[in-house]
C-alpha cells in the first residue's frame, strides 16, 4: 500500500480546483419485467427491509411538476431520518450476516499482503530529509524528518534507508494521535515554512470537510496561538516564514477569500487580500516552486483569472495578470525573472481554441500584463500538454502522447532568439522512460527547486508502485523503491520478472548519447504480468466513438465465458480513472474475476474527452459505460449473468443511470457515496458545490439543460416494476459533497417502485461518523473492501470464497 505524499509543495496546476468528486440522447426504456429475479440464487434475511414514510412534496421547473415523497430526507437532522438510516444499517447487517466468515477470510488475505514496513524513501528539501511511515499495527502515517549535514549525505541516507537505519528523527505530525483524540482524522494540506521552522496544516476531525488551520512551531512542538481558523482550504508561505496566506470557504464550501496572518502579531487581525464574488469560481493559493511569488488562482471549471504577490514583499498587494475570458484558463510558474504560462488562450483573434488544447508561453516578469505573450512552445500533433512543474534549470511537462500519459523535461532557460513559436521537438526534450504505456504516474513531493532530480511513483494494474528518480541534468534514472507484496501464491512469485522498458518511441536507435545516458541495463522493476493479464481494448460506443477499456484477469483462474466480472467507471470532471496497483484486487483476480475499467467520456484523456461527456453531452458517458459492459459479455470475458458494476461519487451517477437504461446488463452493483439525485440537487443552489457543478452537468435554470439532466438523473428514472440488480449503496452522514439523503432516497424509491422481490437485495450502509472520503486508515480500508467483495461474491457467485 503506497503512502500518499501529504507534504506536497503545491497542488497540480490544472487540478487545484475543488472537485465534487451532442444533443440530448433519449433514454431507452427497459422491459417492464425481467425473465427472472436477481435474488433467486442467494438467501435473503428473514426480516423485511425498512419502509420509510412518504410525505407529499411537489417539485416544479419549466412547466413540469412531479412528486418527490422522499424530499423530507433532505433534512439530515430529522430524528426520523436518522432512525431510518439506523434501520437500514440493521437490514444491511442482516443481509450480509451469512458472509461474516468470507469477510474475515478476505480481510486476512488483504492484511497479509501488506508489507511489514509501509514507508516512503526520504526526500531532500534543503538541509532536511522528509519521509513518512505507518507504524506497525497502526492505521495512519507519521510525517518525520532528519537533518542531513553531509554534502554527499543523500546517497548515504538512501543506503541507510535500505538497511532500515533512520538515525535521529523528528516527528512533525502523527495522524494516529489525532485519530485517537477525535475519532476521525483527515489532513487536507501541509506546508512547511521556507526556513523549515513551522508546519502549517489543515485538519478535519468530523468528516464534513470544514478544515481547521493549525500552525505548529517545530522547535518546541506547540501549536502557535491565534493560528487556528475554521474553513481553510489552501495555504502559502511568504519568504519571511512568518506571513502565511490562506483561503477560506463560504457557507456553500466554496473557497472564495484570501487572507494572511502574521505569526507573533497577536494584536493584529488577519487581513483580507482578495475576495471572489462570482459564485461559479473557487480561489486557490499556492507558491511558485522557487518561492519568489504567490499566485492567487480564481478558477471556474472552464475559465481562470490569476493574481501574483511578490513573496519577498508580501504586503505590497497583488497584481492581476489578465482579465478573465470565458473558456480560457492559464497557470503560472517562475524561473529567474521569467514566467512560464500554461494556457489555452487563442493564439490569434481569429482562432477558436474551444477544443481546450494547451500550449506553453513565456514572458519576462515585468511584461506579465502585456496583451501579447510572446515566445510560444507548441505540442506536436500527437501530443497535448496537461500540466507542468519547474526546477532550477529544468521544466517538467506532463503530456498526453498518443493517448497515453508521459513526462518530459526541457532545459531552461529557453532561448528563442527572434522566433516567437517553437515546436517542443526543437527544444531537445527528454522523455522519461516508463515501464509501459499503461503506467499510472503520481508526482512525488519534489519540494526542492535546486534539485535536478524529479521523483515520481509509477504503477499499473499489474505492477506494484515504484518510486523512480529522474536526473534531468544527466538524463539518467534510478529506482529508489518498489512496493513489496507479501503472501503471494507461488505462481505470482515465479512471475515477478523484470519488466523491459518501453523506450522505443522515445529513443533514436542511432543516437549513442541516448543509449549511453539511459542506464537501461542497470534498471529493472518487477511486475506480475506473468500471472495477471492486463490489456486495453477500444470499444465502439453508441455513436461510433472508440472508448478505452482496460481489462485485468488472472491467467490461471480466468475462464472464458464463465468468469464473474466487475466494471468500474467515473466519467466526470476530466479526471482519469485510477488504474494504479492495488493488492486488494488479488482477492478477486485469484478467484477468477475479471476487473475492467471504462474510461468513459467526461473523464480524462485527450482535450475533448471531457467536453463530449459533460453538460448536454453527459449521456455519452453513460452509453460509453453500457457499451463497455456489453463488450465484456459479448467477447466472452465475463459470463452474461455475472457482471457487476461499481462507481464512486460522480461515478455513482454513471452506474445508476446505466442500470436504469439497461437493468439486465448487471447482476450486482456497488454505489459508493453516489451522486444519484442529480436533478433535485442541481435545482437547489443553497447546497454546497451545486453552483460550481453547473459547468459539469448543466444549469437546470436553462430549460434545455434541465431536460438533459432530468433525462438521466438516476433518482428520477428508476424503471417501474423492473428487476434491478442487487445493490450495495454506501453513504456517509457528514458528507458535504454528496448529501447522505441522495443514497437514502434512491434506495427508498427503488424499493417502492421496482420489483418488490429484487429490491430486497438493495442494501444501504451508512457511515454515521465519516465524510465523503471514508475513514481512510490502512486497515479500515481493507475492512471496507472485504465487505464490498463479500457482497459481490454473495450476489454474483463465489459465496464460499474458494479460490
Amino acid at each position: 500500500m503506497a503512502l500518499l505524499s501529504f507534504l506536497v509543495s503545491k497542488p497540480s496546476l490544472k487540478t487545484s480546483f475543488l472537485p465534487l468528486t451532442s444533443h440530448l440522447i433519449p433514454i431507452i426504456p427497459s422491459s417492464p419485467l425481467s425473465s427472472h429475479c436477481t435474488t433467486s440464487t442467494f438467501p435473503l434475511p428473514s426480516q423485511s427491509p425498512p419502509v420509510p414514510k412518504k410525505r407529499p412534496f411537489n417539485v416544479s421547473a419549466h412547466t413540469k411538476t412531479w412528486q418527490d415523497p422522499y424530499h423530507w430526507m433532505r433534512n439530515a437532522k430529522d430524528p426520523e431520518f436518522v432512525d431510518y438510516l439506523n434501520q437500514e444499517n440493521s437490514y444491511a447487517q442482516a443481509f450480509m450476516a451469512d458472509t461474516q466468515n468470507l469477510q474475515r477470510t478476505l480481510l486476512e488475505e488483504m492484511k497479509n499482503r501488506l508489507p511489514t514496513q509501509i514507508s516512503t524513501p526520504p526526500e531532500r528539501w534543503g538541509h532536511w530529509l522528509y519521509y513518512q511511515y505507518i507504524p506497525e499495527g497502526r492505521e495512519y502515517p507519521v510525517l518525520c524528518r532528519r537533518l542531513e549535514t553531509e554534502e554527499s549525505g543523500l546517497l548515504k541516507t538512501l543506503l541507510n534507508y535500505a538497511k532500515g537505519h533512520f538515525g535521529m528523527e523528528q516527528v512533525l505530525l502523527d495522524w494516529n494521535q489525532i485519530a485517537e483524540q477525535y475519532g476521525y482524522v483527515h489532513v487536507g494540506t501541509c506546508r512547511v515554512s521556507p526556513d523549515h521552522k513551522f508546519l502549517a496544516y489543515t485538519l478535519d476531525i468530523t468528516g464534513n470537510e470544514q478544515f481547521l488551520l493549525q500552525v505548529k512551531d517545530l522547535s518546541n512542538g506547540y501549536i502557535v496561538s491565534r493560528s487556528q481558523v475554521d474553513g481553510v482550504v489552501s495555504l502559502a508561505w511568504a519568504q519571511d516564514s512568518t506571513t502565511l496566506f490562506y483561503t477560506v470557504s463560504d457557507e456553500n464550501q466554496r473557497p472564495y477569500r484570501v487572507l494572511f496572518t502574521k505569526l507573533g502579531s497577536d494584536e493584529i487581525d488577519d487581513v483580507p487580500v482578495f475576495t471572489e464574488s462570482n459564485s461559479s469560481f473557487c480561489v486557490d493559493i499556492t507558491s511558485t516552486k522557487d518561492g519568489k511569488f504567490i499566485t492567487v488562482n480564481s478558477n471556474s471549471r472552464t475559465s481562470s483569472e490569476v493574481y501574483v504577490i511578490d513573496a519577498t514583499n508580501p504586503l505590497d498587494g497583488l497584481q492581476r495578470v489578465r482579465e478573465c475570458v470565458s473558456g480560457v484558463r492559464y497557470f503560472l510558474e517562475h524561473h529567474y525573472g521569467v514566467f512560464y504560462i500554461l494556457t489555452n488562450a487563442p493564439l490569434s483573434e481569429s482562432e477558436d481554441r474551444s477544443d481546450g488544447n494547451y500550449y506553453l508561453a513565456q514572458c519576462q516578469v515585468e511584461d506579465i500584463q502585456s496583451s501579447d505573450w510572446q515566445n510560444i512552445i507548441l505540442p506536436s500533433e500527437d501530443m497535448s500538454f496537461q500540466d507542468m512543474d519547474i526546477f532550477n534549470g529544468h521544466l517538467v511537462l506532463f503530456v498526453n502522447k498518443k493517448n497515453f500519459p508521459a513526462l518530459c523535461s526541457i532545459n531552461l532557460p529557453i532561448k528563442f532568439n527572434s522566433v516567437n513559436q517553437l515546436e517542443i521537438e526543437n527544444l531537445d526534450p527528454w522523455f522519461f522512460p516508463l515501464p509501459s504505456s499503461q503506467c499510472n504516474i503520481v508526482p512525488g513531493s519534489n519540494h526542492d527547486f535546486m534539485n535536478p532530480v524529479y521523483r515520481v511513483v509509477l504503477s499499473s494494474p499489474v505492477m506494484p508502485g515504484v518510486v523512480v528518480d529522474y536526473n534531468m541534468s544527466e538524463r539518467i534514472f534510478s529506482i529508489v523503491q518498489q512496493e513489496k507484496v507479501r503472501d503471494i501464491s507461488g505462481d505470482c512469485g515465479s512471475c515477478s520478472l523484470a519488466y523491459e522498458l518501453d523506450t522505443s518511441e522515445y529513443l533514436d536507435p542511432l543516437n549513442d548519447k541516448d543509449k549511453n545516458n539511459l542506464n537501461i541495463e542497470l534498471q529493472r522493476w518487477k511486475d506480475f504480468s506473468g500471472a495477471y493479464c492486463c490489456k486495453t481494448k477500444e470499444v465502439i460506443s453508441h455513436d461510433g466513438v472508440r472508448v478505452p477499456l482496460t481489462i485485468l484477469y488472472s491467467r490461471k483462474a480466468w475462464r472464458r465465458g464463465q468468469s464473474p466480472g466487475l466494471l468500474e467507471g467515473y466519467g466526470a470532471y476530466g479526471e482519469v480513472l485510477d488504474k494504479s496497483w492495488c493488492s486488494d484486487r488479488l482477492s478477486l483476480l485469484d478467484r477468477g474475476w475479471v476487473l475492467a475499467f471504462a474510461d468513459a467520456r467526461g473523464g480524462g484523456g485527450h482535450s475533448s474527452w471531457h467536453k463530449y461527456g459533460s453538460g448536454l453531452n453527459k449521456c455519452n458517458s453513460i452509453y460509453d459505460f453500457i457499451s463497455c459492459g456489453n463488450y465484456l459479455v459479448s467477447e466472452g470475458y465475463v459470463h452474461r449473468d455475472r457482471l457487476g458494476a461499481i462507481g464512486f461519487s460522480a461515478g455513482g451517477l454513471l452506474v445508476g443511470a446505466a442500470i436504469n437504461i439497461n437493468p439486465n446488463l448487471f447482476r450486482a452493483a456497488i454505489l459508493k457515496v453516489p451522486f444519484l439525485d442529480a436533478c433535485n440537487t442541481l435545482l437547489d443552489p443553497s447546497l454546497p458545490l451545486t453552483l460550481l457543478d453547473y459547468e459539469e452537468f448543466g444549469n437546470p435554470q436553462i430549460q434545455s439543460q434541465f431536460e438533459s439532466i432530468l433525462s438521466y438523473s438516476p433518482y428520477d428514472n428508476i424503471p417501474r416494476d423492473a428487476c434491478l440488480p442487487s445493490m450495495l449503496v454506501t453513504a456517509s452522514f457528514h458528507d458535504s459533497r454528496v448529501g447522505v439523503w441522495e443514497a437514502a432516497k434512491w434506495v427508498a424509491k427503488t424499493r417502492d417502485i421496482a420489483c418488490s422481490h429484487c429490491s430486497r437485495s438493495v442494501i444501504l450502509k451508512t457511515n454515521m461518523t465519516g465524510g465523503h472520503f471514508g475513514e481512510g486508515g490502512c486497515y479500515s480500508q481493507c475492512e471496507e473492501t472485504a465487505y464490498d467483495y463479500a457482497f459481490l461474491m454473495k450476489t454474483i457467485g463465489n459465496v464460499n470464497g474458494n479460490k
